[in-house]
């Protein structure tokens, strides 16, 4: 009879991992470096974490999933019920995030598991900037499945016309329009977008950007971590604390 239970205990053992390691493709950690609080933000799952300086928060993204984003909020308020707004990357006034943020907003962009069972992701300025970011495979393994960064100064060398507090707008939203939205076919960069470019190579710049923007890792056996101010500093237009940390319900 003990022998039986042993081997019915050892089949649900392997049961259990294997429908965990189909579920879930990969774990992905979000941490926040910055010198100040970031709301962090994840669609379709996750939805949103408040993240003090230091803070982690690991998200388990399924096999399949696509057209996912994290990004960082700032200057946020909200109450006990989890309702507010944000300066920077605001979802509809909530915490936990069911659409996507108002631009400005950093994004870090994937989708798991996809053609030739590989991961695609990219760090995208298409929708501006609001904080530096790191976008990195755990253990990257050569190829494009490699760490990519976006650390430059772009709040404080922001153009005037796409300048807004927090953050640096894209010209898309500032403007619309084909040229900047791509909306009816293809387009080319602009003199905005290449502003993005130089300061972030590896980073999207415009909706249609040069696809070696694009990086990829093998599918289903690839972690990932995002860091917000991944050099422990925000650049010199970034105050210590946001406005209205203080207030912020946890």
């Amino acid at each position: 009879m003990s022998s039986k239970m042993s081997h019915l205990k050892t089949c649900v053992v392997f049961f259990l991992l294997v429908f965990v390691t189909y579920t879930y493709a990969a774990t992905i950690e979000v941490r926040n470096n910055c010198p100040y609080t970031v709301w962090a933000a994840s669609t379709p799952i996750g939805g949103g974490r408040r993240l003090n300086r230091g803070q982690t928060w690991v998200i388990n993204a399924p096999r399949g999933t696509k057209m996912a984003r994290i990004w960082g909020r700032t200057g946020c308020n909200f109450n006990a019920a989890g309702r507010g707004s944000c300066q920077t990357g605001d979802c509809g006034g909530v915490l936990q995030c069911t659409g996507w943020g108002k631009p400005p907003n950093t994004l870090a962009e994937y989708a798991l598991d996809q053609f030739s069972n590989l991961d695609f992701w990219d760090i995208s300025l298409v929708d501006g900037f609001n904080i530096p970011m790191t976008f990195a495979p755990t253990k990257p393994s050569g190829g494009k499945c490699h760490a990519i960064h976006c650390t430059a100064n772009i709040n404080g060398e922001c153009p005037r016309a796409l300048k807004v507090p927090g953050g640096c707008n894209n010209p898309c939203t500032t403007f619309g329009g084909q040229q900047y939205c791509c909306t009816q076919g293809p387009c080319g960069p602009t003199e905005l977008s290449k502003f993005f470019k130089k300061r972030c190579p590896t980073s999207y710049s415009y909706p249609q950007d040069d696809p070696s923007s694009t990086f990829t890792c093998p599918g289903g056996s690839t972690n990932y971590r995002v860091v917000f101010c991944p050099n422990g500093v925000a650049g010199p237009n970034f105050p210590l604390e946001m406005p209205g940390s203080d207030e912020v319900a946890k």
